[in-house]
């Protein structure tokens, strides 16, 4: 098989953390400030519902938030929102300094804009532990206590504390009586992954896959990425081949395209990883020269040498291959492997220039045999003697005893077989063709006396 290794990185350099939570839960702070005036104060426990919890949240009613603590919230955010953090500091501290005057909600709230500058300083430890605070006072609504949960999961991803964010992102569900949505499902497909629980991982991203389409909606291409490393890590290479066949189709990248040939070669079928590459050639997706020698090594595989030879020469020709010694070799055995050793010989040429050895001119000496150019295999042959790094010297006796023969010099020939059977490698045929020509010879001189 071949291409049975994906040299991809599975999850893509842009799969990253939209921090989506957070900017929900400064949307609640101002939303929290803005309602000030509302008499949040309200008992809501007999609408909200109570739920299992992973750390238990029982209803609670929430006070009101006075004018003079709002209005000094309020400060602190204009001068966030103007970029003087320092004032802003200041006068979150001067709140803090009346700490035992407040109560849960607008210590809460005073927290939760202390977690928001922090974060904005990317000072996230700080952020964390200020939005621990925040869950830590129970009469809070509900919706600033899930926002908030959320946000610690997104942090604690992001500061690759995976356990921990996958904690607070079940004690965020178990409080949460809405069906997730799908940036939610993915958050729980990515915190799956890094902690290696790869079924629960398909799981969620399938369930945002259904909830997208229901939605007509489109499904994400991190998404398919997610699934399909969750996949190959499950070593499921035919679920592996159904997402890249997806990705494919939705986004048509080039690295899909070769992605799904090297996975068609890991399960054997060759025929459709021929095709896959085949369309990639022509598409222009394939750009390397690992992945040109690649194809040609398939249609060879698949006895379509010419095909190989065309290939390698029009990616030499655009540059795609350097014309080394390694492609040279490939394009002149494609073309000797099609039967088309004139076509063979220019590249042999050129290949013998620039080696240091003679194993061109091997191929050149063969090449010319089966031409019947008796003359320039004997020189092919010889110079391959010479220059020597050849693995198989008795076949370049046999090539010049072959020629000498056909050229009727039986003495030289009969000398070349005799090197040639000091060779263990090639004393068998060589034994075979002395003999052979040993009577050739003799047949010739009786008839020359009877004539």
């Amino acid at each position: 098989m071949l291409m049975k290794k994906l040299a991809v990185t599975l999850l893509g350099a842009g799969f990253l953390y939209s921090l989506a939570g957070i900017n929900l839960a400064y949307g609640q702070v101002t939303d929290n400030l803005k309602s000030n005036s509302a008499d949040v104060s309200k008992d809501s426990s007999a609408s909200r519902k109570t739920v299992k919890l992973t750390k238990k949240r029982t209803a609670k009613k929430v006070p009101a938030m006075r004018n003079r603590v709002y209005s000094q919230l309020a400060r602190a955010q204009k001068l966030a929102d103007e970029g003087v953090k320092i004032a802003g500091f200041d006068v979150l501290d001067e709140v803090k300094d009346r700490i035992d005057s407040l109560n849960s909600y607008e210590r809460a709230m005073l927290w939760n804009f202390y977690a928001f500058m922090y974060y904005g300083n990317e000072d996230i430890d700080s952020a964390i532990e200020h939005f621990e605070l925040v869950i830590n006072e129970e009469a809070i609504p509900d919706s600033l206590y899930l926002s908030t949960v959320y946000s610690l999961a997104q942090l604690s991803m992001q500061q690759q504390n995976y356990p921990q964010a996958l904690a607070y992102l079940q004690q965020w569900q178990d409080n949460n009586t809405k069906a997730l949505t799908t940036s939610q499902h993915m958050m729980f497909a990515q915190i799956y992954y890094q902690d290696k629980q790869f079924e629960k991982v398909i799981t969620e991203v399938e369930q945002a896959i259904s909830l997208a389409q229901q939605n007509n909606a489109t499904v994400k291409e991190n998404w398919l990425i997610l699934q399909r490393a969750s996949y190959y890590e499950l070593k499921q290479p035919a679920q592996v081949i159904k997402v890249i066949e997806q990705l494919v189709r939705l986004y048509d990248k080039p690295q899909y395209w070769l992605q799904l040939a090297g996975m068609y070669g890991e399960v054997g079928q060759e025929d459709k990883q021929l095709a896959v590459m085949e369309a990639s050639w022509q598409a222009g997706h394939i750009t390397k020269a690992s992945d040109v020698m690649t194809l040609a090594q398939l249609y060879r595989f698949h006895q379509v040498p010419f095909k190989a030879a065309v290939l390698l020469e029009q990616a030499i020709a655009k540059g795609t291959i350097v014309a080394s010694e390694k492609s040279l070799e490939a394009l002149a055995q494609a073309y000797v492997a099609a039967k088309e050793d004139e076509k063979a010989l220019p590249v042999l040429i050129k290949a013998a220039e620039i080696a240091d050895t003679g194993k061109f001119d091997v191929q050149l000496a063969q090449a010319y045999l089966n031409l019947e150019r008796w003359q320039d295999a004997i020189a092919s042959a010889n110079n391959a003697l010479l220059r020597g790094g050849i693995s198989r010297e008795g076949d370049m006796y046999l090539v010049i005893g072959m020629a000498k023969f056909n050229l009727q010099d039986f003495d030289e020939s009969l000398i070349a077989f005799t090197q040639a059977q000091k060779i263990p490698k090639s004393a068998k045929t060589a034994k075979q063709w002395f003999h052979y020509v040993e009577r050739e010879q003799g047949q010739r001189e009786r008839l020359a006396m009877l004539n």
